[in-house]
């Protein structure tokens, strides 16, 4: 292992790389990591320097507050490798923009941005060989922030580790994907932590998505936590409805996600001037359009799917078939993204960021 020191960071390379183990053909999402992640420990209140080291285990005391108080938080973010083998980020600001709102909301430290961006940056540039060319092929960032500090008091800590870990990727979903329509559990609820990326969110969504799985259901559109009348996210993802010709999406808000890749495919919507309105949707409203076929299409929209079509859901024991449509609105949309992404078509709205 060979270590390179600068002002900033402390690099320690691997002395033999893991890639020519990986099969890249055939990858499950989220299971193979690279050779390096970035480390950065919050102590005495403040920022430590910042270290990039092999991939492996560590130690936390059994005390430590994560453990017992649920203080964790994280982002999903892609790199992306074009024709020239350049390595480009999407929106990365928004990424940490969100990750530092999250912390403040579990009383967290915010992370600086030269720990995060150029902390990211040279991890990227280290690992570069594992973000591969060509449409599909991504390399999925997992920047998070545990609490380390020891003792079982229900207070927030005093220590903190944030580390980022990188995983090549190709699809999320595969096959169609059908979604339940939550009748009874909601997701988030008003003055809660649903706007938070924070890790008791998906670990409450795990029990109700098993439910729903053994009905043969992959996901859940959740429902507000009041009325269940307002639909609001799709799993993991922001969703969208297409009505006629009109995309409808639910306001982010205090139980909504504010999403990277769902604030971007509104904008690419609109200058593709498709009609978009961002306002509650009822459920009420999506059982009628559907039994008069005004519904054409639902689909999420997250980091890891990207954009995932839904091709029925369920309602009160009721199961609604979507049609089939060719060229749709989804697929146009993920189209432009990803083509965008991958710095094959122009980027009009100055999203991608060269990493150098």
């Amino acid at each position: 292992m060979s270590t390179t020191q600068t002002d900033k960071i402390e690099i320690n390379k691997v002395a033999t790389s893991k890639i020519n183990e990986v099969d890249f053909e055939n990858l499950s999402f989220g299971s193979v990591f690279t050779d390096h992640l970035l480390e950065c420990d919050f102590k005495n209140g403040e920022w430590q320097k910042p270290v990039i080291k092999p991939y492996a285990p560590f130690l936390l005391d059994p005390s430590a507050r994560v453990f017992h108080y649920g203080q964790a938080i994280f982002e999903g973010m892609k790199a992306y490798k074009d024709e020239d083998d350049s390595i480009w980020l999407f929106r990365p600001d928004e990424n940490f923009r969100r990750f530092n709102s999250s912390a403040v909301r579990m009383a967290m430290p915010e992370v600086p941005e030269e720990v995060f961006m150029e902390g990211l940056n040279h991890l990227l540039k280290l690992d570069h060989e594992w973000i591969k060319k060509g449409l599909g092929n991504t390399l999925y960032i997992r920047p998070f922030l545990i609490a380390t500090g020891q003792g079982v008091v229900a207070n927030p800590s005093d220590d903190y580790k944030f580390m980022i870990i990188l995983s090549p990727a190709k699809a999320y979903y595969s096959g169609e994907v059908k979604v339940l329509i939550a009748e009874h559990y909601s997701r988030a609820a008003n003055g809660g932590i649903g706007a938070a990326k924070t890790a008791g969110n998906y670990a409450g969504q795990f029990y109700p998505t098993n439910l729903a799985n053994k009905e043969g259901f992959q996901q859940i559109i959740w429902t507000d936590d009041a009325t269940h009348t307002k639909l609001e996210e799709a799993g993991t993802m922001n969703v969208f409805f297409r009505i006629n010709d009109t995309l409808f999406t639910a306001p982010v808000s205090e139980r909504i996600l504010d999403g990277v890749t769902r604030k971007s495919l509104i904008d690419m919507a609109k200058k593709e001037g498709i009609n978009v309105e961002v306002r509650p949707v009822l459920v009420s409203e999506i059982i009628e359009a559907v039994k008069n076929g005004t519904l054409k299409e639902i689909f999420g929209a997250g980091t890891a799917a990207v954009v995932s079509p839904i091709s029925g859901f369920s309602y009160r024991n009721e199961y609604f078939e979507l049609p089939k449509i060719e060229n749709s609105i989804a697929s146009q949309l993920k189209d432009k993204l990803t083509n965008l992404q991958h710095k094959l078509t122009e980027d009009p709205f100055g999203w991608t960021v060269k990493v150098s």
